[in-house]
């Protein structure tokens, strides 16, 4: 079963694994599917209240199985993650059949399977391909009823069962299909046939058969599978990263970057709200599955700075999600006690907490830092033309000022987002909770955070846990900063928490303890006080970074989480200890299965399949390891390092300020080039410059720059702050 193809982006084998959880998923970011399942899975649509929500099971009329009548014909099942596409071939000595099954990747409504026969040349007589499908238009989450047909596709439409909150909404779901017949037949004289099916699911009648009319008519056409590897080409054509590395590595970063772009919305499709990326994916959370497709801090801490690298309008999709459910954010801080915004360790349709155990939604709140650090990470990172520092900003309150008029929407850090659509409220909101969480110690004088789970979930109602206590302040020094920015009043209590929050740190020892009390040795489930490092970047001491990670590499349990051993790795690189970094590399490949490189969540095959969040730590080994890529308010930072077996990279389509820049690094050079600018609003001009030298080179479009590999970063030119409506050279 294991995949021999050399090709990293292809991943192919004679037998489909054993377990059926470990078969490839398809899905569009709008619809999802396992391939071989009986069920598919719409955006955003749950079933069940508060802790019984999950993902509402659609019937799927795509599993569908393939047979040739007689003997045992060679059979190869492969997954392209070029043309977005799984293929299953079966090889008879008279005839070849192709089944084809994509979730279409522009029409996101749409899921799409054909089934070729082609006719070996010295066969003469009709061939005949059998198909088996389990298809029954029923659902446990739904109320379906049949409609009319339409252009040749049966319908079904109906309701969720029961709201996620007591008179809450009840979303609907439309379905359209191609009927499957028990077989197909290639009739003589015809060399070869293809037969195209297509499912439609959306929220409406309308726009289910809007897309279903779209692709008969491209299929007619001869060109529904062709729009759909358009689309994937163009995605990966603005994005990538090429190692020269193992076999091994190459597809399992590939795999990785395929399934987290198919969970994000397509470049250019047709709005639809988006509801987030859930452990398991689209393609999984029905009852008692992969967490229920509840979307937890993986979205925003494991998942988001990856999509943030590469595709900044997907990126500012993820963080609507979030800011469309503040109101139940604001309900789980009322219903706690507190003030503000405390979003939910597990969230759905609502934003209200719906974790089916209340340990975790009480105590696990470094979530809410957690989402705030993705808004800053976007923040730093969309500036476009901006103006220089001092000068005259805008008014959050007024948006249609003079400076609005001067500087238009998106001129600076994406203002339209913060400053029109709840991007302020939602930071405002958060740091309220954050200040009504905390307790002052006349002991100690400071503030303490009490009776909370960290990201080392072996420890609950614990005090003053490290992470929660550091991803806090930085809340807090966020959401005062763009304060600034906008001249609004910044609150001293957010100062004044920022500044005496108690962050643990024991001077004796130069190492962060977990939580008041820890002692060294105790066992952690996964990457906790590393995360000081990466992604909050604390301020410490090299020393004081070497010792955290000294400290818990050998207490962290082997068989915790996917994403863990890539923050050690991140660590390690960082300080430049290459073998070290590799060794915690290594440990990523057993949470990846053969031969679709899907990732478990736990080591030992359990928890949650297609692991995204797994796959989006191993990526920011790669991505952010690797280059030393850091995002700051003035820069992005680079600092590589490359592990023993990683002889070089190039990462294309890196997006900052309004530019897309390539890196191609390896132990020797760095080269940096801009490939693209935006022209609406227009792009920052950029320059590179080294740290130890401060040697400075303008980066402009088309041109490269190259250096001895060191650290440095990229930061806007200065004074390269034209006027609206200036060209520049």
């Amino acid at each position: 079963m294991a995949d021999a193809s050399g090709d990293p982006a292809v991943f192919s084998a004679a037998a489909l694994p054993a377990d059926p959880r470990l078969l490839p998923t398809l899905t569009n970011a709008c619809l999802g599917t396992r391939l071989y399942r009986d069920v598919l899975h719409l955006n955003g649509v749950y079933n069940g209240a508060a802790g019984d929500t999950h993902r509402a099971d659609v019937p799927s009329p795509l599993n569908v199985r393939m047979g040739l009548p007689g003997g045992r014909p060679a059979e190869t099942f492969t997954l392209d993650t070029r043309a977005g596409t799984f293929s299953h071939v079966l090889r008879a000595a008279d005839c070849t059949a192709t089944h084809q099954l994509y979730a279409h990747h522009s029409l996101v409504h749409l899921m799409a399977s054909s089934i070729t026969i082609r006719r070996s040349a010295h066969a003469t007589r009709p061939v005949t391909v059998q198909l088996q499908t389990p298809f029954v238009p029923k659902s446990q989450d739904l109320d379906l009823k049949q409609g009319p047909d339409f252009q040749g596709a049966h319908y079904v439409y109906g309701q969720t069962l029961v709201p996620e909150a007591a008179g809450g909404p009840r979303p609907t779901v439309h379905m359209l299909w191609t009927p499957v017949p028990p077989a197909l037949t290639l009739p003589e004289g015809e060399r070869e046939r293809c037969w195209q099916f297509l499912t439609a699911v959306a929220d409406s009648r309308e726009e289910a058969e809007r897309s279903y009319g779209e692709g008969l008519a491209l299929a007619a056409a001869g060109s529904l599978h062709a729009s759909h590897v358009q689309a994937w080409a163009a995605r990966w054509d603005s994005c990538g990263v090429e190692l020269d590395a193992p076999l091994a590595l190459r597809k399992a970063l590939r795999g990785g970057l395929y399934y987290l772009l198919s969970a994000i919305p397509p470049q250019g499709s047709p709005g639809f709200p988006f509801h987030g990326i859930s452990p398991g994916g689209l393609s999984n959370g029905t009852q008692g599955e992969d967490y229920w497709g509840h979307v937890f801090w993986d979205q925003d801490t494991w998942v988001f700075p990856n999509i943030l690298l590469f595709y900044p309008d997907a990126a500012r999709a993820i963080l609507e999600y979030r800011i469309r459910r503040l109101e139940g954010a604001l309900h789980n801080a009322r219903e706690q006690g507190y003030e503000g915004a405390k979003f939910p360790w597990e969230s759905a349709a609502t934003g209200r907490e719906v974790c089916p155990e209340e340990i975790y939604g009480a105590q696990e709140i470094h979530v809410t830092g957690d989402v705030v650090m993705a808004f800053e990470q976007y923040y730093c990172t969309t500036q476009t033309a901006g103006s220089t520092p001092g000068s005259p900003q805008p008014c959050l309150l007024c948006p249609c000022s003079s400076w609005a008029a001067q500087h238009p929407v998106g001129s600076t850090q994406d203002q339209q987002l913060f400053r029109e659509e709840g991007g302020w409220e939602l930071l405002a909101a958060a740091a309220q909770y954050w200040c009504s969480r905390m307790v002052w110690s006349e002991e100690e004088q400071c503030y303490h955070i009490t009776g909370v789970m960290p990201p080392d979930e072996y420890h609950d109602r614990v005090d003053n846990s490290v992470y929660t206590n550091a991803v806090a302040q930085r809340s807090l020094n966020f959401a005062a900063d763009v304060a600034r920015d906008f001249l609004i009043p910044v609150p001293e209590e957010w100062v004044d928490c920022a500044e005496k929050v108690k962050v643990p740190f024991d001077a004796e020892k130069q190492y962060h303890p977990e939580y008041d009390g820890y002692s060294p040795g105790e066992p952690v489930k996964q990457a906790d006080v590393v995360l000081l490092g990466f992604p909050l970047m604390h301020p410490m001491s090299p020393n004081v970074r070497r010792n955290d990670l000294e400290m818990y590499e050998p207490v962290t349990t082997r068989d915790g989480p996917a994403m863990t051993w890539s923050m050690f790795a991140v660590g390690w690189l960082e300080l430049k200890e290459l073998q070290r970094a590799q060794s915690q590399l290594n440990k990523c490949f057993s949470n990846i299965t053969e031969p679709f490189k899907i990732w478990v969540e736990n080591a030992d095959g359990s928890g949650a399949v297609n692991f995204l969040t797994g796959m989006g730590g191993f990526l920011q080994a790669i991505l952010f390891g690797c280059t030393g890529f850091r995002i700051t308010r003035s820069s992005l930072r680079f600092d590589p390092a490359l592990p023993p077996d990683i002889n070089g990279l190039t990462v294309t389509g890196v997006s900052y300020l309004g530019n897309k820049l390539q890196f191609s690094i390896t132990r020797e050079d760095t080269r940096i080039r801009v490939t693209a600018c935006a022209r609406e609003p227009p792009a920052c001009p950029l320059e590179a410059v080294l740290e130890a030298s401060g040697q400075r080179w303008p980066l402009r479009e088309g041109q490269s720059v190259s250096f001895p590999t060191a650290a440095g970063w990229i930061q806007r030119c200065p004074l390269s702050h034209p006027k609206p409506g200036l060209s520049r050279v």
